[in-house]
């Protein structure tokens, strides 16, 4: 067989795999929204769970979702694109770099129990905030905070390349020239992390079984509630996700229709994780072409 024929055939068994995981993906994604989306309704969708009755909805727990994700994002993007400018344009090589990398590594495999363990020691108890939402997103920020400092890493360094020693010849300083060339440049790859990040957020349930609780609060928006500690935005409430919830509702079964509910709310789940990933990229899209100057 020549190299060409080799070439062929291999080229045709990627075509394959990758068509056949592609496959996989549409199926199961499939199957959960034709489960799901027919159980839809605006009642399901704002409305509050119903202990021990039918008919109860995800209101709640949907703004809880949306809420930790935000507050999770807010203290992971920032520690985590530092520290990989930092490992990218800074760190020397050496023995404090390795032991960096190796700490790095380890808490990238830890599973998310363990972390939900440490949340409940470090978070619920030695802190005395109980559970809360913001034990939940600190919890989520150590299981998400190694991936995007890696892939933050590598894309800066990566976009550094060809870009960086062109800027710093034209005068610009090295800040400048990693806030205004190299960042804008990383980008796609930064946002890929933030992506991945907040999919882990949206679908993640045993850390948070331990950090921010399996209670959601009925949510008052009236404005004498707004600043109180029972308020839908404190960040010292109990905050039971949609993740949770589903776990929650099939594991005890303690409502009559708790089928029905978990293939709604898995559907909405997953059309949660679809609208972020669209709405991230939209958004990161505009970014680059604004600094990058194309259209």
């Amino acid at each position: 067989m020549t190299e060409r024929k080799k070439d062929r055939v291999f080229t045709i068994i990627t075509y394959i795999i990758s068509s056949l995981v592609l496959l996989l993906l549409v199926l199961l994604i499939g199957y959960i929204l034709f489960r799901g989306v027919r159980h839809l309704t605006p009642s399901f969708l704002f409305g509050e769970p119903k202990v021990g009755e039918a008919g109860g909805g995800i209101g709640p727990q949907l703004f809880n979702s949306f809420y930790m994700l935000i507050v999770s994002l807010i203290i992971t993007i920032p520690f985590g694109v530092g520290a990989g400018i930092y490992l990218a344009e800074y760190a020397k090589e050496g023995k404090f770099l390795n032991i960096i990398r190796l700490c790095i590594e380890a808490m990238a495999s830890l599973p998310s129990i363990v972390v939900g363990l440490f949340g409940l020691l470090v978070f619920v108890k030695l802190t005395g905030w109980g559970f809360t939402l913001l034990s939940g997103a600190l919890a989520l920020g150590i299981i998400n905070l190694p991936s995007l400092t890696r892939v933050c890493e590598n894309a800066v360094r990566e976009a550094s390349k060809g870009i960086k020693e062109a800027s710093l010849g034209l005068g610009a300083t090295r800040w400048q020239t990693i806030w205004k060339v190299v960042l804008p440049t990383a980008m796609p790859q930064i946002l890929t992390g933030i992506i991945l990040a907040g999919g882990r957020i949206f679908g993640e349930a045993a850390a948070l079984l331990y950090t921010s609780g399996m209670s959601a609060p009925p949510l008052s928006f009236s404005p004498s509630n707004l600043f109180s500690k029972s308020s839908p935005f404190s960040l010292l409430r109990p905050a039971e996700t949609l993740a949770v919830y589903i776990w929650q509702v099939n594991s005890e079964g303690m409502i009559p229709d708790a089928t029905k509910i978990g293939d709604a709310s898995s559907a909405v789940l997953i059309i949660m994780v679809l609208l972020f990933n669209i709405l991230a990229r939209v958004i990161g899209n505009k970014i680059y072409k604004r600094y990058s100057g194309t259209r």
